[in-house]
């Protein structure tokens, strides 16, 4: 009974060594990705300075060996039971099978038995930063033998390079990541997912100096939600948030690729229109007004109404020709919709 529960308490700890392993693995996210110059020129390096026909960059997943990079023949992974790199990941840093036909471990292999029939292996493994062997840098010979001491140090340099650029690529796709989500905070509105107003703003400034030099149509539409003090008086602000949340995937989901949705503060938002003349603007927001009259939000378990009252600016490049005079228009039309009984629209100056 004690032997059964030391094997059961040696295969427990294996596999969860293995999962760490995995997971050393996988925070790299480089399995299944393309083909690299940078790591075939190292198992070509392989094979030159360790004077054998074929190299592999290996990473040992859960059920596979994924095939990074290989010189000599192509291969995109095998089964990890058919892997002599497999074995390499469990336990010695390096490892070499001077005849593979004679252990037992590969003698039945899928490349020991068939086309090119290997014979030697001769592999480093690719430790990560925390110590873990995710794969293996490995040459391999149809004849058998066995790597001198001055080429197994070789070996092991270039493995070296093989991991520090394993992990220069991780932490490249690390740094663009934080980069993208860095953008995405200083650009973006939380609860609307819509542009925040300094971006609203920047982007504004943009679409206003390209409509001036090409003379183009540019407008803005000024959202104004009606009555919103209101709900959240009588609802209370968690109420008042998930409506704004919905009006915001509204917008989202009604705008062009080039239309510029944001909140411009509090229950106020702006949508900027690049290369859309007035009479335009007016049928969009007519539309997104009608959208979002008929939009039904709710509170518990009671249905909510909104309504929102649109003021439309448009570019005329002449009293009207600059980003303060679009949004002063827009703002201007905004405030008639909301005098001249609300849930309507207004374009223009009269």
């Amino acid at each position: 009974m004690l032997a059964e529960e030391k094997v059961h308490t040696l295969i427990n700890a294996h596999s969860q060594a293995d999962n760490f392993r995995l997971a050393a693995l996988h925070r790299y996210h480089i399995l299944d990705t393309p083909a690299c110059e940078d790591f075939s020129f190292l198992t070509e390096l392989a094979t030159k300075v360790c004077e054998v026909p074929y190299a592999f960059i290996s990473l040992v997943d859960a059920d596979r060996v994924w095939i990074k990079s290989c010189a000599g023949m192509h291969m995109g992974e095998l089964p990890r039971g058919e892997s002599y790199c497999s074995l390499a990941v469990l336990g010695d840093a390096a490892t070499e099978i001077p005849d593979l036909r004679l252990d037992p471990r590969t003698t039945t292999m899928r490349l020991t038995v068939s086309a090119p029939f290997m014979r030697m292996y001769s592999s480093v493994a690719l430790t990560s930063s925390d110590g873990f062997a995710i794969g293996t840098l490995c040459v391999l010979d149809t004849k058998p033998g066995g790597l001198s001491a001055d080429k197994r140090a070789m070996l092991v340099k270039l493995a070296r390079q093989v991991m520090a650029l394993i992990e220069l690529r991780a932490n490249e796709k690390t740094l663009s990541a934080t980069v993208r989500e860095l953008e995405l905070l200083a650009t973006t509105d939380d609860l609307t997912g819509l542009h925040n107003r300094r971006s609203l703003l920047h982007r504004l400034k943009f679409e206003t100096a390209r409509a001036k030099r090409f003379r183009a149509p540019l407008s803005a539409v000024m959202i104004d939600l009606d009555h919103f003090k209101k709900v959240n008086d009588d609802h209370g602000h968690a109420v008042g948030d998930q409506v704004l949340t919905a009006l915001g995937r509204l917008l989202r989901d009604n705008v062009r690729v080039i239309d510029i949705p944001g909140r411009y503060g509090g229950e106020e938002l702006c949508v900027i229109l690049p290369n859309t003349p007035l009479d335009g603007a007016c049928k969009f927001a007519e539309a997104l007004r009608a959208k979002i009259e008929a939009q039904v939000h709710y509170a518990g378990t009671r249905p909510l109404h909104i309504t929102a009252s649109l003021g439309v600016g448009s570019f005329d490049h002449m009293e009207i020709d600059d980003a303060d005079g679009l949004l002063r228009q827009a703002d201007t039309a905004l405030y008639r919709a909301k005098h001249g009984g609300r849930n309507r629209v207004e374009c223009g100056t009269t």
